[in-house]
């Protein structure tokens, strides 16, 4: 590297040494002294790969839906890709809960107006939309309830 790492506060806990520490050292050195209980918690991180994630289509194959995780409470997380002029057969009511949708690529429509890329969508429960795209889109979709 042409300059050093850069140095950074943490948390108020665990602020940066004078001296020199660098954030590579001191992040190692919190690492091997974490409680029980903070490693404990990493423990319970779950993540996935899209790639990974079985693809299961909808109409036709117009929707390729891939869930990249479900929760014991019945929450989940998706990640589907509707193909241009994809449209989804019926109402989509959101029922027992919300639907929380962000827009990764492309344009995606509820049926009434459209939604570039970067786009976050909170649909509450009981709301309803007809999901589409004109021109093929991927969302990122949490059921926080199911």
């Amino acid at each position: 590297l042409d300059h050093p790492l850069p140095r950074m506060v943490l948390n108020s806990t665990h602020p940066v040494p004078r001296g020199g520490t660098d954030f590579m050292t001191l992040n190692w050195e919190m690492l091997q002294n974490n409680s029980t209980r903070e490693r404990s918690q990493m423990a319970d991180i779950e993540w996935a790969r899209t790639e990974d994630a079985p693809v299961r289509e909808k109409f036709g194959g117009t929707f390729r839906v891939r869930t990249l995780w479900d929760g014991s409470n019945g929450a989940k997380a998706q990640l589907v890709e509707i193909s241009a002029g994809g449209c989804w057969e019926g109402i989509d009511v959101h029922e027992p809960g919300p639907e929380e949708i962000y827009v990764v690529s492309g344009v995606f429509n509820d049926g009434i107006r459209d939604y570039p890329a970067g786009t976050f969508i909170h649909n509450a429960a009981g709301s309803s939309h007809v999901p589409q795209s004109k021109t093929g889109c991927t969302i990122f979709i949490f059921y926080p309830e199911g």
